[in-house]
């Protein structure tokens, strides 16, 4: 795909990886980024930086779990600045715990903003880039979405789901010349997984990393664009030796029983050895 030029609607544009989108997506050309996301003075700091590239932007407070809100913003913004050429569907909300202390608000939560509120705006847009009979629609899943990673069984849950959704969109939509594409970050440093506890062995990417991927993969018209060396590797490993990885991944999480008794271990082999 071709960037420049085009209109683009990225959610979750305010920080993390979706600002470091569209922030590429202005570098690259792009006529007008349309910018979505909760916190409206974050969107008009994004804004400002993409108007100094000289790229047109729009920004649109509005919470994706509003259905309603969501339908009126949409029709609005496609009025003004449509049509929407590509949607890049970023917004997602995080957390970490191990499942049997977890909180049924915060698993709602995640629900509400990662699937529903993605199948919300995606419904909304795609009719309409069905009837110009063009567009791409951009779903960040996450490496989670291939390989579950322990105290995240239900962010998990729901990247696995937007890349069964995202698959299914592609086979529906490819009769309306509509490119349905999945972006699969790994461990990603931005503000949301601040006060998370890391993975062991996990080196994180950036979310200017992240874009640049996205980039490349759109020019390549990739259906599945994997981020960084670690993530090709353990999707290798998955596919190849899946008992491996799942072994690996108890072994890395950070709250995990196995871990713990690790820790233990090698604290004990430490000191044994003075």
């Amino acid at each position: 795909m071709n960037i420049q030029g085009k209109t683009v609607l990225v959610t979750g544009a305010s920080r993390g990886i979706g600002r470091a989108i569209a922030l590429e997506l202005a570098r690259q050309g792009a006529q007008r980024l349309i910018l979505v996301a909760r916190t409206h003075q974050r969107l008009v700091e994004v804004a400002t930086e993409i108007e100094a590239l000289g790229v047109e932007a729009v920004p649109i407070a509005l919470n994706l779990a509003h259905p309603v809100e969501v339908n009126i913003a949409v029709a609005q913004a496609w009025r003004d600045n449509g049509p929407i050429h590509l949607l890049v569907n970023c917004a997602g909300v995080a957390h970490q715990t191990p499942f049997l202390q977890s909180q049924l608000p915060q698993m709602q939560e995640e629900i509400a903003l990662n699937l529903m509120g993605m199948y919300t705006i995606t419904r909304l847009i795609a009719r309409r880039m069905a009837v110009q009979r063009q567009g791409t629609i951009v779903n960040v899943s996450s490496l989670m979405g291939k390989i579950a990673a322990p105290t995240m069984a239900t962010y998990s849950a729901t990247k696995f789901a937007i890349l069964g959704f995202t698959q299914a969109l592609r086979g529906e939509l490819a009769a309306h010349n509509i490119r349905v594409i999945a972006l699969l970050p790994s461990l990603t440093d931005t503000e949301m997984v601040q006060n998370f506890q890391w993975f062991r062995w996990v080196m994180p990417t950036t979310p200017e990393k992240v874009a640049q991927t996205l980039i490349v993969g759109l020019e390549k018209n990739s259906p599945e664009i994997l981020v960084g060396w670690q993530s090709h590797l353990a999707v290798l490993g998955n596919r190849l030796m899946p008992w491996l990885v799942e072994n690996v991944s108890r072994l890395a999480a950070p709250l995990s029983e196995n871990r713990q008794a690790l820790d233990a271990r090698l604290r004990e082999a430490r000191a044994d050895s003075h």
